[in-house]
Parts: structure tokens; C-alpha cells; sequence
């Protein structure tokens, strides 16, 4: 039976225990080095082998790569999609797509308050008054309830993103949320993701042909001029480089 199958069976049957914050670091301090040169779907397994249904995958919708990843190693597992309210409609669609057509559990989550209900409270357009509360309450805080229930979690987070993901581990502890912070792509570089792509026929946002490499809310998200930084579109014209997530 190869290492995928078996991680596959596993996970169906397993219904793990949470553990406890010291024993998930202590995890982490054993296992990241051990892993950090693995291939990516190594790094799956041994995330559904050792949390089970405790163990989710995250995405954007930028592009499937991570879940098709995910779902030919446990198929079934879940997708958590943080719907911002804010989202442009071919990344929705995107979404919608992933849901059709891999063997994934989708899971859509969305903020406590609709955007009509955050304008009532903090005035309208907060994007532009205040972003860090902005992505504070329509991702940061969300995503954090929505972890309530697994021990670990893994990202599309790689390291030739930008400077501030170079020193991203590929297994690592998430202080903020309490959980394993899994980033099965860290090593990958755009030619990887893109070879990926190509040979597995992978679904991609179709914004990304048309010059938006980085895709975030669409109030806060730009066109990038090719050559240029592919996050320099992402709340131009301001300090601000991350929404908190990955911060």
C-alpha cells in the first residue's frame, strides 16, 4: 500500500482528540527540520497521517494547486474558503469550481457582521479608512474561529512571494492561533507552481491571465504591470503588505 493510500484510509477513519497547545509545539519542534526538504505531498501525508480530521487545508482561490494536492492524498479533506464579502465574482467562481470538481469538503466561512452590518458599525467603505480593522474583521478573526476545531492547518504560503514569507517554515507553530501551521509549497518557486499547473491541468482564478498574480478583496486589490512585484497590486499605494493572516 503506497504512503498516500494509507495516509487516505487514515484519515477517513480518524476522529483524533485535540491536543493540547504544548503538546502541538512540542510536536513542531521534532518534526519541522525532518520535513523541511520533503516533496510537498509528503508533507500532506504526514499532516493527515498525524491530525487526521483535525487537519485542514486553506485556500484563497488563487489557484486549486494546494487542494488538488491535498485531495490526491486524502480525498474528502476539508477546504476552508474565507468568503470576505468582498471577493471579485471569478474568484467566487473559482471556488464554486473547486467544489465541482475535486474530491474536497468545501467549506465557505464568513464573517460575524455582512459588510452592510460593518458599515452600520464602523462607517462605511472601512477598507479605506481603516484596513488593518477592515481585514481584522473580515479574515484575521474569522479564520481563527473557523480553526476552532482542527489542530493544524496548512496554507499555499511560499517563500518566493515576498520578502516578509522567506522565512516561512514548512511546519511550524502558529502562536496567535494555537495551531500547526503547515506551508507544503514553502520551497516552491513560481516555475514549480506554474509546471504544476500546466501538467495537472489545474484550475486557476482567471484574474491571474489577466494581470492580477495576487488576488485579495477587490476594493484592495489591483492590476500589477508585468515585471513588477506580484503583491506591489495588493493595497497600493499604502504601507500596508499583509492583511494579518500570515502575520
Amino acid at each position: 500500500m503506497s504512503l498516500s493510500t494509507q495516509a487516505a484510509r487514515d484519515f477517513k477513519g480518524t476522529h483524533t482528540a485535540g491536543r493540547t497547545p504544548e503538546e502541538l509545539r512540542e510536536l513542531v519542534s521534532h518534526v519541522g527540520a525532518e520535513l523541511e526538504l520533503a516533496p510537498a505531498e509528503n508533507i500532506i501525508e504526514w499532516a493527515v497521517a498525524t491530525f487526521g480530521e483535525r487537519f485542514c487545508v486553506t485556500s484563497s482561490m488563487g489557484d486549486a494547486v494546494l487542494a488538488h494536492l491535498a485531495s490526491k492524498v486524502a480525498p474528502g479533506l476539508d477546504v476552508v474558503f474565507l468568503d470576505t464579502g468582498y471577493h471579485f465574482v471569478e474568484t467566487i467562481g473559482t471556488r464554486d469550481a473547486v467544489e465541482a470538481t475535486l474530491p474536497v469538503n468545501l467549506v465557505t466561512i464568513q464573517p460575524e457582521l455582512s459588510v452592510a452590518e460593518q458599515d452600520a458599525t464602523y462607517g462605511k467603505d472601512l477598507y479605506k479608512t481603516d484596513p488593518d480593522l477592515c481585514c481584522k474583521l473580515r479574515k484575521v478573526q474569522p479564520l481563527a474561529d473557523s480553526l476552532a476545531n482542527y489542530d493544524a492547518w496548512a496554507t499555499g504560503l511560499r517563500r518566493a512571494e515576498t520578502h516578509n514569507r522567506v522565512i516561512a517554515p514548512v511546519v511550524g507553530w502558529d502562536a496567535r492561533k494555537g495551531k500547526v501551521k503547515v506551508s507544503p509549497l514553502a520551497r516552491w518557486s513560481d516555475e514549480q507552481v506554474e509546471a504544476y499547473i500546466n501538467d495537472n491541468g489545474v484550475l486557476v482564478n482567471p484574474l491571474v491571465y489577466d494581470n492580477y498574480p495576487s488576488i485579495g478583496c477587490w476594493p484592495c486589490t489591483r492590476r500589477v504591470v508585468p515585471g513588477d512585484d506580484p503583491r506591489s497590486g495588493r493595497w497600493a499605494g499604502t504601507n500596508k503588505t499583509e492583511c494579518g493572516i500570515h502575520s
